[in-house]
């Protein structure tokens, strides 16, 4: 069996599973986020009183941190009630950042488990040798009853990523190259194994990059086997026992896609889907691109890494006249590693306006939403149309090198120049 088919077999019972069976599993641990106060309702709609297990479940006040209307404002403060009566052992309120990363700085992210959330970003938890996957609102509030779900085995397709990465080509650019050959419906309810020489050496940040993005291709859950920076990390925070799940030698994909790192470039995914990727030069190459505002945050792109080499092209410069650039730490943590080491001071130096952790403008609810007609380069990870605001605004997925490099110049730009 495939690692991903042991996790799902031993939270169900079993000896075996196979591709295609319905199992219902234990979930390790279930996360609600603050769009999805419905969760709550369905519980109590459907005779819930208490909740499973009070140290297996959280929620995480992200989307809208701080509250940006009356509306958010109240479901906050039912679901702050409902955690205060279930006394959850875990709860993240506005000051600390977005689900996916405030899960795993807390410890309760570990390799073998099953973590579902009302996320459908939740892919992102394989990078730790997880199966996370997201859910909706009756889902979760029958996870929150009774600490099972109902899952189908996906079939499993490795995408094998080999090679060193060129100098100036990051994780973001390497799963958006992916996801300009495999395509926004080629992974559809199937399981994505990352393999090879490259996620191997890959580290904790990378590895969340890519698999955070396996969703773009609709797949169900991501998954890539545990490297030694995962076990430190995880070691050092984890809040329960855990066991790695190996994959048997013998076990067949029902894909294998393999790619070449070595050969790729920066990319971007142009307005207005995630599948619609081109190479940066041959976008360069075309008429240029003026960009009104650049965005360095998110769940795929804002944590210290990734603000560090934005800060690292951007100091000693400042953002053109009349553009902007919001930049959002995906947690506390983040934010407060960036300010010891200067990253932050040096992204105001240069202009950039640095706001609240969470996601901020990438669902389009506050903090850096976009205008009818405006262009963004955004490190995010969706660009259809209104997804950071105006259904009139255009957004270009990128790196966050990429995005600091198009701020310089005030049109997309590429970052190699400015990484010698």
């Amino acid at each position: 069996m495939h690692a991903i088919e042991k996790i799902l077999a031993k939270n169900s019972g079993r000896d075996t599973v196979r591709t295609g069976e319905i199992v219902t599993a234990k979930v390790d641990f279930a996360e609600i986020n603050d769009l999805y106060l419905q969760t709550v309702y369905s519980f109590y709609e459907m005779g819930g009183e208490k909740v499973w297990d009070r140290e297996r479940c959280a929620f995480v006040f992200d989307h809208y941190a701080p509250c940006p209307d009356i509306k958010s404002a109240s479901n906050h403060r039912e679901m702050r009630e409902f955690a205060r009566k279930n006394d959850l052992r875990f709860h993240f309120d506005i000051n600390c950042g977005v689900c996916h990363q405030v899960m795993p700085e807390a410890g309760v992210i570990y390799p073998g488990m099953i973590v579902v959330a009302t996320d459908s970003h939740t892919t992102t938890h394989g990078a730790f040798g997880a199966m996370g996957t997201g859910c909706g609102a009756t889902d979760m509030a029958t996870i929150l009853m009774t600490g099972e779900l109902w899952f189908r085995v996906p079939e499993i397709i490795e995408i094998r990523l080999e090679g060193e990465a060129p100098a100036g080509v990051f994780p973001k650019d390497v799963i958006l190259n992916v996801l300009g050959k495999i395509r926004a419906d080629g992974a559809v309810y199937k399981a994505i194994d990352f393999t090879g020489s490259y996620v191997e050496n890959l580290n904790v940040a990378g590895r969340m990059t890519v698999c955070n993005m396996a969703v773009e291709m609709g797949a169900k859950t991501a998954y890539m086997q545990p490297n030694r920076d995962v076990l430190d990390y995880v070691s050092a925070r984890a809040v329960r026992p855990y066991e790695v799940q190996f994959t048997d030698p013998d076990f067949t994909y029902a894909e294998s896609h393999v790619f070449d790192v070595s050969r790729m470039e920066p990319a971007l995914a142009c307005p207005s889907s995630v599948e619609n990727v081109h190479p940066l030069s041959s976008v360069l190459a075309g008429v240029p691109v003026k960009i009104d505002q650049g965005y360095i945050g998110s769940c795929t792109g804002g944590r210290e890494e990734d603000i560090a080499v934005a800060a690292k092209i951007l100091k000693g410069r400042h953002i053109p006249e009349w553009t902007r650039l919001v930049v959002i730490p995906a947690s506390a943590a983040v934010m407060q590693a960036c300010m010891e080491k200067g990253y932050i001071q040096s992204l105001m130096a240069a202009g950039a306006t640095i706001s609240t952790p969470g996601c901020g403008a990438c669902l389009g609810a506050h903090e850096g939403i976009l205008a009818p007609g405006e262009t963004c380069i955004t490190s995010t990870n969706r660009n259809f149309p209104g997804r950071m605001g105006s259904t009139d605004a255009r957004m270009y997925l990128a790196s966050p090198a990429t995005v600091a490099a198009s701020m310089i110049e005030g049109r997309i730009a590429d970052p190699r120049p400015y990484l010698d």
